[in-house]
């Protein structure tokens, strides 16, 4: 690769609110988002809650000629809803769906049918390596009781876990989607810390768009206003977020939101403002990018995340065996219930009364029993995400004790390259 090598990336996300049958004008909608990236031809462009794969379908053959490949990631009852498009050709896809994702019960909430998940796209441009993702995090529907904010925080982390380990061949890392967490969340601060991502929005030279950069704004004519009320600019919960990390540099030169309308046609192509960075990559010497996350500040703030987001798991791990004992108890005394209809109905003093009450018993006896299994599964789950934060904290604080610096291990490693090239 040259060492003057430069490469300008455009990027499109959009939250698509494409809910069949319930979100308004869908149709027109997805046609007008079709002849807008047609239109602006960026090089990814990155959905999500593109819920039916009929529109996926459509919005594939639209954009055929200008995005070529494309990919739909599937899981869950009703579709994971991301998507991708992309000018250049995808070498490799793979998914993670989250462990965890809301309560099966909350059936007007819905997540937990959607199986949310991460979705990884691999392109090779001019010799650079990019790790692209796409993911969408539970919403949050309550943000002064957040009953979802331990499933949040553990998908955060989840999501933290697998950019760490699927991007160590990667040149260039990019993260799109609608996380639900505003910037100053535990959720959003974990991620960052533990994966050394930027935020477009604080980096970029040049910002057009909504106040704040909210992606969620009261002009927006498909928002709840209600929803909006603390909030008079909007909030902010969806994101593009960069880095590069093997000898290469990143900025973000131009980042533009919609502001409420189409900015072709003036009403909204979503409930949620479209994202549209311009990405600059250029190679630099492996000096001049440090691991952000090895600095003595960036580990103590490390430590102090890592810290706070044990703590909410170790919380969510109580709660969820509290309810997992609640259920045992009530399945023991339906099982007792049951064992005296029985006798009741066998004794013929009563038949017909303990006939009448056997149908909801047994009812009631499978519904406990599936609350118990839910929420062992998601002790389970919450425990596991707990004991590998457990992990990278000790980790971390043994790294802090010892004084450790990243730039004796970077010049070694750089000089273990140099020696293995003279060879």
């Amino acid at each position: 690769m040259k060492p003057n090598f430069s490469l300008r990336l455009r990027i499109f996300n959009l939250n698509c609110w494409g809910i069949p049958y319930l979100s308004k004008h869908r149709g027109d909608r997805m046609k007008r988002l079709g002849d807008l990236l047609n239109m602006e031809s960026f090089d990814l462009a990155l959905l999500e809650e593109v819920w039916s794969e009929q529109d996926f379908q459509r919005l594939r053959q639209k954009l055929l000629p200008a995005y070529p490949a494309a990919h739909y990631f599937r899981s869950g009852v009703i579709g994971s809803g991301l998507c991708v498009f992309s000018k250049h050709p995808i070498q490799e896809f793979t998914q993670h769906v989250y462990t965890l994702n809301g309560y099966p019960y909350m059936i007007h909430h819905g997540d937990w049918f959607c199986g949310k998940a991460v979705g990884l796209l691999v392109l090779h441009l001019s010799g650079l390596v990019l790790n692209a993702y796409v993911t969408h995090l539970h919403a949050e529907y309550n943000r002064q009781k957040d009953v979802y904010l331990t499933h949040r925080v553990a998908q955060a982390w989840e999501l933290a876990q697998f950019i760490h380990h699927t991007s160590k061949k990667a040149d260039v890392v990019l993260l799109c989607g609608d996380l639900n967490l505003h910037p100053k969340d535990l959720g959003c601060r974990l991620l960052k810390e533990w994966t050394g991502l930027h935020d477009a929005y604080h980096e970029t030279r040049d910002f057009k768009g909504s106040e704040e950069g909210c992606t969620m704004v009261p002009e927006n004519c498909y928002v709840s206003q209600r929803e909006l009320e603390p909030f008079p600019f909007g909030i902010r919960i969806d994101y593009v977020l960069y880095k590069a990390v093997s000898g290469f540099y990143i900025s973000c030169k131009t980042l533009r939101t919609t502001t409420g309308h189409d900015p072709h046609s003036g009403t909204p192509l979503s409930d949620h403002e479209a994202l549209m960075a311009t990405l600059c990559v250029r190679h630099s010497p492996p000096q001049h990018t440090p691991d952000p996350t090895q600095g003595p500040a960036e580990r103590s703030r490390l430590i102090s995340v890592l810290k706070e987001a044990w703590t909410e798991l170790d919380l969510g791990v109580a709660q969820a065996r509290w309810w997992a004992t609640f259920a045992g108890y009530v399945i023991g005394l339906g099982l007792l219930l049951l064992a005296l209809l029985c006798a009741l109905a066998a004794g013929g003093g009563v038949r017909e009364v303990a006939i009448l009450l056997w149908t909801p018993s047994v009812g009631v006896l499978l519904g406990a029993g599936a609350v118990y299994l839910f929420h062992m599964q998601e002790a389970k789950g919450l425990s596991r995400a707990r004991a590998e934060l457990q992990h990278v904290l000790g980790r971390a604080r043994e790294a802090q004790d010892l004084g450790l610096e990243s730039q004796p291990a970077l010049l070694l490693g750089q000089q273990e390259g140099d020696g293995d090239e003279e060879q």
